[in-house]
């Protein structure tokens, strides 16, 4: 059985820019169980209710501005998954989620910047699935219930993003805002 991960896939740069995050990222790749397929889960795109990137070529998409050019010519030309996109579409279904296949979302940067670390050779297919910020844990969680048997088919299953995605409020603060640490703090 494959895990569930979560990874944070920080700035565009990262895919370029040495540091830990960079070397923690290929150094995964390397250490987990190769995968008959990612379903990857980005921040970057959210929908109201589940959708699922059905395209077999998915495109990379640059969806940033103002970094190195070296980035926008970085393509990671793994194939789609629409096998997955079905199955996972099933799941969701027969949990009680709305879901719907989009027949060409490309890849966003949540997707290959950290993939393009640890899968250099793009040679596992992907399916791309979209979040809903706006529902609650309990939502979430029965989502994560609903696409776990994918876990015993060879499928890795990733959440990329970061804890608290907020980049306009990064560095506004000498310590975390009560909206980052929730019920932590208490």
């Amino acid at each position: 059985m494959l895990p569930t991960i979560f990874i944070s896939h920080g700035s565009p740069d990262l895919a370029i820019t040495p540091n830990r995050a960079h070397d923690l990222l290929k150094q995964l790749g390397k250490e987990l169980e190769k995968p008959r397929g990612i379903l990857i889960i980005s921040a970057h795109w959210n929908t109201t209710y589940p959708t699922i990137g059905g395209a077999p070529k998915p495109k990379t998409i640059h969806d940033f501005i103002g970094f190195p050019s070296e980035l926008y010519r970085m393509n990671y030309p793994a194939q789609g998954f629409p096998e997955l996109a079905h199955r996972v579409h099933n799941l969701l279904t027969a949990s009680g989620f709305s879901s719907e296949i989009h027949p060409n979302r490309g890849f966003d940067h949540g997707v290959w910047n950290p993939l393009i670390l640890m899968y250099a050779n793009a040679d596992i297919p992907i399916t791309q699935l979209s979040i809903q910020p706006r529902h609650d844990p309990l939502y979430h969680f029965q989502f994560g219930q609903a696409i776990a048997p994918l876990r015993n088919d060879g499928i890795l299953i990733i959440a990329s993003g970061s804890a608290t995605y907020n980049l306009w409020e990064i560095g506004r603060y000498d310590q975390p805002p009560s909206w980052v640490l929730g019920d932590f703090q208490k």
